[in-house]
């Protein structure tokens, strides 16, 4: 029986296509992977480097406390560590950290509030930023520890870190909002003022994507000084269960091990609360980005 050639040249066609397909598929795929690789090394030699640095610096403060030998005035990392499992333990030891971290979050988010409502005013009225200009250049200047002494006259101590955290970040955030208010693009608000667009969706289009470079930085600064603020506060204040009761505690009682603890408590705390806020920073921004698209 005779073969038909036509028939024989469709299989063939039919079987050349998938291979054409396949190799191009697994070409994607290889690629991709390569690429998933090279991001995986570049986050391990990162990470390697930071780790590398962490260790010669504890390596430096253990050959340091051991050359002292006198844990009174230099405690060593490992016993640092230890006495902070010890107090880890503790009931009161997380109730400590929970409220200094309330009491600072809740000083910071004020002063973000009062600070950007603050600028938007100052920005659109010239009297409002006339009125309030001195205020904010006095805040800025008053040392922490003279407004904590203010402020323990007229604020009851469980209030105190809340009051400090937000008067020192209140002028950060301000002055942030409303230099990047009075540098928007004018090409943008005359464009604006063309079309017609007003009211929120001019805020959100125009002043506040114009805002978020300059306000990220602004956060960030803001909680450092609010955290750092908040914590001499609660040191010189002594608010019962709190970070800075512990601190003042250890440093009457001469344990320095507890109080390298609890310091190492402030540190991680410290840089855990700003990567958290800069986050929720980071996803309002997205969030603002994707609404004006």
């Amino acid at each position: 029986m005779a073969h038909n050639p036509h028939i024989k040249d469709s299989f063939s066609d039919r079987g050349s296509a998938p291979t054409g397909a396949a190799s191009a598929y697994f070409s994607a795929e290889k690629s991709g992977c390569t690429s998933c690789t090279q991001t995986i090394r570049k986050i391990i030699s990162s990470w390697g480097v930071r780790l590398g640095v962490l260790v010669f610096w504890l390596a430096i403060w253990q050959i340091v406390a051991v050359a002292i030998n006198q844990d009174i005035v230099l405690t060593s990392p490992i016993q640092t560590i230890q006495t902070l499992f010890s107090l880890a333990q503790l009931r009161e030891f997380w109730v400590s950290i929970g409220l200094s971290l309330l009491r600072i979050f809740v000083g910071g988010a004020l002063a973000f509030t009062a600070g950007s409502l603050l600028a938007f005013l100052s920005f659109k009225y010239k009297l409002v930023k006339l009125l309030f200009e001195p205020l904010i250049s006095t805040i800025k200047s008053i040392p922490v520890a003279s407004f904590v002494i203010l402020l323990l006259i007229w604020v009851r101590t469980p209030y105190l870190s809340i009051s400090i955290s937000f008067l020192m970040a209140l002028p950060i955030i301000y002055i942030a909002v409303l230099e990047g208010l009075l540098g928007t693009d004018q090409k943008l608000i005359e464009m604006a003022n063309v079309y017609q667009i007003h009211g929120w969706y001019r805020v959100k289009a125009i002043y506040l994507s114009q805002l978020m470079p300059s306000l990220k930085t602004a956060t960030s600064l803001a909680m450092g000084f609010c955290w750092k603020s908040g914590i001499a506060a609660e040191v010189i204040g002594l608010p019962t269960f709190s970070i800075g009761e512990h601190l003042y505690n250890a440093k009457v009682y001469l344990d320095t091990p507890a109080l390298f603890a609890w310091t190492l408590v402030v540190i991680v705390m410290s840089v855990l609360g700003e990567k958290i806020v800069m986050w929720l920073v980071s996803w309002a921004a997205t969030r603002l980005e994707k609404s004006c698209s």
